[in-house]
């Protein structure tokens, strides 16, 4: 057994054994994203308690399980995976009719979000059995609780969860430019570290909108930076290590020019008559107080509805 977590297998079984936890059921548990420290003493009890643990990978998560000195044989763990979970979701139902009690666990992470778990748990559900959360980490709330990217109330209140974009450039640029250019709310991406640099080309085209970027959180060396999209790949080249790690990627709400009732718009029309764009922006901002970032994307959206115009 581990000694660093002998003592919080045994807190786990004082704080969370006096719960009930039946047979037949599906207990989703969530596991760290990187610091081991993070499990929660019920996803600990649990662990020791199922009967079987089905798994993305089950050579990563019997190395997790030994870190905490929980013992599993080979054939308690089951692969559950993009590949095989049709006929694994149903594997697992099978378990549970028996009254085995299953945890289910992503690589990293609170299980469903992006990985298999949303299908098994609709399998298990679909059966007519249950299945119990154990919440924990998650690099999605982790990310968003530090980024100061959600905002509150109106139409860009709230976040929305996009995941991993298409890996083809062609689509990825499509979706972006047709759906998430678009997105009032903040927008929650995922992307692996050798395609980072790519997403962060393809963002480009959204200017001036503050974009934070989350690697390796919970890790040694994590890194949280927030800043234009425009300077997003930039950025990641001036320094090899800010590719490394897997990636949170938030697109902060997109901000409005006309919060003030119009009148900043107004005078940004009067100053792109007579002065240059960026000239305009600055100026406009500084007379009425609205987002220069907000004045200089609408200014583009103008100019590019308007070809002809030579600002």
């Amino acid at each position: 057994m581990s000694a660093s977590f002998a003592s919080a297998l045994g807190a786990a079984r004082d704080a969370a054994a006096s719960q009930h936890y039946p047979g037949g059921t599906l207990y989703v548990v969530a596991t760290p994203i990187g610091n081991l420290a993070d499990i929660t003493l019920r996803a600990l009890h649990v662990l020791q308690l199922a009967d079987a643990v089905a798994c993305e990978d089950t050579r990563h998560t019997q190395s997790l399980l030994r870190a905490y000195g929980v013992d599993k044989t080979p054939a308690q763990l089951l692969a559950v995976h993009q590949h095989n979970e049709a006929e694994a979701a149903q594997a697992v139902v099978a378990q549970l009719r028996q009254g085995l009690r299953v945890a289910y666990v992503s690589d990293a992470g609170t299980p469903g979000v992006s990985d298999p778990g949303a299908r098994l748990v609709a399998a298990v559900q679909a059966a007519g059995l249950r299945a119990v959360p154990l919440p924990g980490a998650s690099s999605v709330t982790t990310a968003l609780s530090v980024a100061g990217a959600v905002s509150h109330g109106g139409e860009s209140g709230g976040f929305v969860f996009a995941g991993f974009l298409p890996t083809k450039s062609a689509e990825r640029a499509t979706v972006i430019e047709q759906q998430w250019a678009r997105e009032p709310r903040c927008v929650v991406l995922l992307e692996a570290p050798h395609r980072i640099q790519d997403l962060a080309r393809a963002l480009a085209v959204l200017g001036e909108r503050p974009v934070t970027l989350a690697r390796e959180l919970t890790k040694q060396f994590e890194e949280v930076s927030t800043l234009p999209a425009r300077e997003l790949a930039a950025w990641l080249d001036a320094a090899p290590q800010r590719s490394r790690g897997e990636f949170v990627v938030l697109l902060h709400p997109l901000a409005r020019a006309d919060e003030d009732g119009g009148d900043s718009l107004r005078v940004l029309r009067l100053l792109l008559q007579e002065l240059p764009l960026k000239t305009a922006v600055r100026i406009a901002a500084e007379i009425t107080g609205a987002s220069r970032n907000a004045l200089y994307d609408t200014a583009l959206q103008w100019k590019r509805d308007t070809p002809g115009d030579a600002n």
